[in-house]
Parts: structure tokens; C-alpha cells; sequence
């Protein structure tokens, strides 16, 4: 009987969503200080195709610091939705916010409905509240979703494992490189496919996985660093010390990218920069951007697509934080962090009897001792310490890709938490 109505459901969603080799896309501006938050619809238009999943449609695999909803007006069944995080919120969270007002953009791709739809957005405040919302209603008949018609931009398989609609699809994109640098992206592109499927299980599960390297040209060779006065016309725009830190390397320009991207297959998007200058950012379900020339380019591009892709935490920390992200009466949503709130729904299930909670980081020959000449790194435990926060948020490991660049894998706690997205991609659940 649950399989039938399953099925049923399933069907009922198809057809609701029967337009779906379309994609629709909407977007937004989310503006706002510290305190207050605004979501305005900016413009929305369409394309040829659908790259996005087709399982798992009404439910989201992590909550995130945001989601966006498509449902029947009549039913109030939810068609689509999909969880997010935004620069925005991260901006919410710096001295800055305090001062001045700014307003970012957010673009968001779903499938075109066959007829009307509404759509709602909101986005949560570090206890996972809803701090701002907006719901509109989308006609797949309206004039003014305007439908785009680019010419794709000069791009390469680097795994081609299938179909757009059964695979995770995702594009490489450069960024800096100029016209005569073309070949060097593409070899870059190809040793970023060779990082990621070098950790598990993104090796073991690479025939669920489309990788494009897209080569956008810029006029300038490089990107900028504001911090040293050097700006450069790149296609995207990104540049180092976003919110005044040194490292930290985006683009604001978000409906630039998807216009260049307009008419691919992508669900997921790794910009590669042409520098050497150490940095990077990763943002769950919208982009990961790192450097493509520095000597830890590899274990840097793995690390930030563990974020935009799987929506891991980062498990390091320096009690430097403007406002804390995570609090003891809230239990973060990333999957590789917890502050024992709840901490059943996390690793519970995956540590050792003889493990302490909270564990402490062992003595290298007292751990030998006890555990049979094993490393302390070969256990699950609850070390505290993540989430940027000293005290208070804890990891699984003593270390991992999540934490610096000196581990070789992901910990066992972040490959299941990867594996769970991608099945969450590419089964019914």
C-alpha cells in the first residue's frame, strides 16, 4: 500500500511538473543590515531543458539558511524545493552589517511548471528561524519570464557519465583566464574532476556525475585583490577580501554567472580563478570559487566543494567571529558539526562504545595504548572544537578535509554525509 501511494504521488508530481524540460529562473535580491532582512523578486526568465533532480522533489536533504518552495495552489502540495545559503547571511553576521545596508543577488533554478504555481522563499536565522520570507505566484504563461536564447559558451566534458537527466551535473567555469589561456583552464578543470573523484564517495560514486569545463574568457589575466589595489575585468567579477578578509575570494555577480551559463546542463558550480594567491569560498547550493595555480589547489577546491555541494561545516576554528553562527540551545544543520543539542540526529550512531562525549584530542602514545596501535585518527569521536568556534561546537575527527589541507580524505562522518546527498540526487528515498 506504501509503494502505491507513492507511486501515485509521484505520478500527481509529474504531471503538475510535466513542462519540467524547461527550467525556470528566478531572481531575487536579498537586502538588509544586521537586524533586518528583505527578499525582493528581481526578474524571472527561462531556458531550454531541465538539469535538476527529479527524485526526491518535495523534501529538502539539509534545511540550510534558506529554502525555496514551488507549490499547487489548489493542493499545497510541494512540486519542488530546494535548501540554500547565501553570502547575504554571512555579510549579516560581520561588523559591516552593522553600519550599512547592502542588497546581494540570488539566482534559483527550478523546474517550469505547466501552469500556475506559487513560490515562496525564506531565510533563517542562525536558531533556524524564519527571519524573512516572500511568496509570489509564478505563470508559466506570463509575458514578461523572459526566455533566453544564448550561444553556449565554449565548453568540454571532462566525465561524461550520461544524460543530463539522470546525472549530477556540474560545471567547472573559468574565471580570469584570458583568450590565449584557454588550454590552461581546461587542464585546470581536468585537475579539479581528478581531486574531487580522488575522495571518497565521490570515486566510487563518479558514474553519477556529469563534470563540463566552461571557458569563459576575460580581458584580463588574473582576478582582483582589492586589499593590494589590483582590479581586473574578469567575466565574473570575483575577487579577494570579501568582508575585508584577505582569503576570502567570491563573486557578488551571481546573475552574470548563470547568464553565461544559460542553456548548459548545471545544477552545481566550481569557478576556478587563474591565480596563485592562496584563498577560496564555498556556499551551499550556490558556488564554490578557489584558486586554481596555488600549491594546495587540491585539497582547497575538494574542501570548498564539500560546502556548495554537500553542505558541510567547517570543522576549524579561530574564535574570531564578529557574532557566533551556532548556539548550545540550537543544533546546526550541517551534517559534520554538532553542539549536543541534538546530537542522535548527527554521528551518534557511529561511535565507538569506548568513546567519551565530549572526546578528548588523545596523547599519540596514550592512544596507541588503548586502542591497539591504531591512530587517534582512525576513530569517530566528539572532539570539540568547529563551526570557526573554539568552545561549545564539535567535529567528528582530530582532523579532516573539512578541517585543514593536511588530511588525504574526507572523515567517515563527512563521506556519509556526502554520500547521503548524493543518493538524495539520484535515488528515490
Amino acid at each position: 500500500m506504501h509503494k502505491f501511494f507513492l507511486t501515485l504521488f509521484l505520478a500527481l508530481s509529474a504531471c503538475a511538473l510535466s513542462a519540467q524540460e524547461m527550467t525556470l529562473r528566478l531572481d531575487y535580491i536579498f537586502s538588509g543590515t544586521d537586524k533586518s532582512q528583505e527578499i525582493s523578486l528581481d526578474e524571472m526568465s527561462c531556458f531550454d531543458g531541465w538539469a535538476g533532480r527529479r527524485v526526491n522533489t518535495d523534501t529538502v536533504a539539509l534545511r540550510g539558511n534558506g529554502q525555496i518552495r514551488m507549490t499547487d495552489p489548489t493542493s499545497g502540495k510541494v512540486l519542488y524545493c530546494q535548501s540554500f545559503s547565501t553570502l547575504f547571511q554571512e555579510w549579516q553576521a560581520t561588523e559591516e552589517a552593522v553600519r550599512v545596508r547592502k542588497a546581494f543577488e540570488n539566482v534559483f533554478l527550478l523546474p517550469m511548471p505547466s501552469s500556475r504555481v506559487v513560490v515562496k522563499v525564506e531565510l533563517y536565522d542562525f536558531k533556524g528561524n524564519v527571519s524573512a520570507s516572500i511568496a509570489h505566484v509564478v505563470d508559466p504563461s506570463d509575458i514578461l519570464i523572459r526566455r533566453l536564447d544564448p550561444d553556449l559558451p565554449p565548453h568540454r566534458y571532462i566525465l561524461e557519465s550520461g544524460s543530463q537527466e539522470e546525472k549530477i551535473d556540474v560545471v567547472i567555469v573559468a574565471e580570469g583566464y584570458a583568450a590565449d589561456e584557454a588550454e590552461l583552464f581546461y587542464e585546470d578543470a581536468r585537475k579539479t574532476v581528478e581531486a574531487i573523484l580522488s575522495h571518497e564517495p565521490f570515486g566510487s560514486l563518479s558514474d553519477r556525475f556529469n563534470f563540463i569545463a566552461v571557458g569563459l574568457q576575460s580581458k584580463d589575466s588574473g582576478v582582483s585583490v582589492p586589499g593590494e589595489g589590483v582590479w581586473k575585468d574578469t567575466a565574473l567579477g570575483s575577487h579577494f577580501n570579501t568582508f575585508y578578509m584577505d582569503r576570502y575570494l567570491t563573486t557578488l555577480r551571481l546573475r552574470q554567472l548563470h547568464d553565461s551559463l544559460a542553456g548548459l546542463p548545471y545544477e552545481h558550480i566550481v569557478i576556478l580563478a587563474n591565480t596563485d594567491t592562496y584563498g577560496g569560498g564555498g556556499i551551499f547550493n550556490s558556488y564554490t570559487l578557489t584558486t586554481a595555480h596555488h600549491k594546495a589547489f587540491k585539497p582547497v577546491v575538494v574542501h570548498e566543494f564539500g560546502h556548495s555541494f554537500a553542505g558541510l561545516a567547517d570543522e576549524y576554528y579561530y574564535d574570531d567571529q564578529f557574532v557566533e553562527f551556532y548556539y548550545p540551545d540550537c543544533e546546526p544543520w550541517e551534517q559534520n558539526i554538532t553542539t549536543l543539542h541534538d546530537f542522535s540526529s548527527k554521528w551518534e550512531d557511529m561511535l565507538p562504545k569506548v568513546v567519551a562525549v565530549p572526546t578528548p584530542v588523545p596523547d599519540t602514545d596514550v592512544w596507541s595504548e588503548i586502542s591497539g596501535g591504531k591512530e587517534a585518527a582512525s576513530f569517530v569521536g566528539v572532539y570539540e572544537g568547529g563551526g570557526y568556534q573554539s568552545k561549545g561546537v564539535y567535529r567528528p575527527f582530530p582532523d579532516c578535509r573539512m578541517k585543514t589541507n593536511a588530511p588525504d580524505a574526507f572523515c567517515p562522518v563527512c563521506q556519509r554525509a556526502i554520500a547521503r546527498i548524493i543518493s538524495f540526487y539520484t535515488e528515490t528515498l
